[in-house]
């Protein structure tokens, strides 16, 4: 089997100042991070926010398609911002567990062999104990949730920790990866309602696929390398037809957003509510839309940068779902 040249970790460190190649290169981690906090921060994909706010939107959604609909009570305050948080410290968490187990792929791949483990700047040692810090910072937000909710959030350990090895064992990594990202709109909806509905899931299925869109793009990104070290993926196994997976996933995303609008709102009475936070989804689809007419996937920038716009493709409905409950 083929590898990339191994750099001597010193060389790789010294390489980008310490920073991980593919990290913004005005990111706030390298510029007022202290020095001795970086390397962990960069574990945590600190300097890369966009991994939160995937993680983060799904719950949104939730909160605001639900409160939309059942109305919002101050508690939501409370939720939206510790799902913020608890964003942030299971997306670090997670991402400290995915550069341990991939560790020796990463020193392989052009893109991935600065970040702190195949660089040096960390041991495993030290991985695993910043790794446990992070998980039980976020247990104990959950742990301000009803049951049902701290039940959904155990349960999601499962999902993060699998997560890493699917690209050894299947095509379909992007899969594994949409099931833990959008397990927030189940929790979120559970910690507002106490109950999982039909729409929750629905929603949740509309992130699954929305995490097939976005991360295959990602996945063009590595191709070549990932073919050299025989890691699988969505964009290998799609090739040179990825455009017609993506219009699919594209597709699929907005109608199972659509059910779950219809579903949430099905026999409400209040028609106006139900068509603004449709056209929230109608406002996500332009954008995406958009995304497609631009991404060249035969260009890892492209692939990046429309990869990270989908931040914004996700928080456009929000505001649509969250007027529902102004509206009659």
């Amino acid at each position: 089997m083929t590898q990339a040249p191994e750099l001597p970790e010193a060389a790789a460190a010294d390489a980008h100042g310490g920073r991980v190649a593919d990290a913004p290169p005005e990111n706030w981690v390298d510029r007022y991070a202290p020095a001795p906090a970086r390397p962990y921060l960069r574990l945590s994909r600190a300097d890369r926010p966009i991994g939160t706010w995937l993680l983060l939107i799904p719950c949104l959604w939730a909160i605001a398609l639900a409160g939309g609909v059942g109305g919002f009570r101050a508690w939501d305050l409370w939720l939206a911002a510790s799902c913020g948080i608890g964003a942030f410290l299971m997306r670090g968490a997670g991402c400290t567990w995915n550069d341990i187990t991939d560790r020796d792929i990463d020193a392989q791949v052009a893109r991935t062999r600065s970040r702190p483990l195949p660089s040096g700047q960390v041991t495993v040692k030290a991985a695993l104990v910043w790794m446990v810090v992070q998980a039980l910072l976020a247990a104990l937000i959950l742990f301000t949730y009803n049951w049902l909710a701290v039940g959904l959030g155990v349960a999601s350990l499962a999902l993060v920790a699998i997560y890493p090895f699917a690209k050894r064992f299947t095509w379909w990594p992007q899969v594994f990866l949409g099931l833990a990202f959008n397990w927030g709109a189940l929790l979120a909806w559970a910690a507002h309602a106490g109950e999982v509905p039909s729409a929750a899931i629905a929603l949740y299925a509309a992130g699954i696929a929305w995490t097939l869109y976005y991360d295959t793009i990602y996945a063009h990104q590595d191709r070549e390398d990932d073919a050299l070290i025989g890691v699988k993926s969505t964009a290998r196994l799609f090739g040179a037809k990825s455009r017609a997976w993506l219009w699919g996933f594209f597709a699929a995303t907005l109608a199972l957003f659509a059910a779950a609008v219809v579903l949430a709102h099905a026999g409400a009475g209040r028609p106006l509510a139900f068509v603004v936070a449709l056209a929230g989804v109608w406002a996500m689809g332009l954008h995406i839309g958009w995304q497609m007419r631009r991404l060249d996937l035969n260009d890892p920038a492209s692939c990046l940068t429309v990869f990270r716009s989908n931040r914004d493709a996700g928080l456009i409905p929000v505001p649509f779902l969250a007027a529902a409950a102004w509206l009659g």
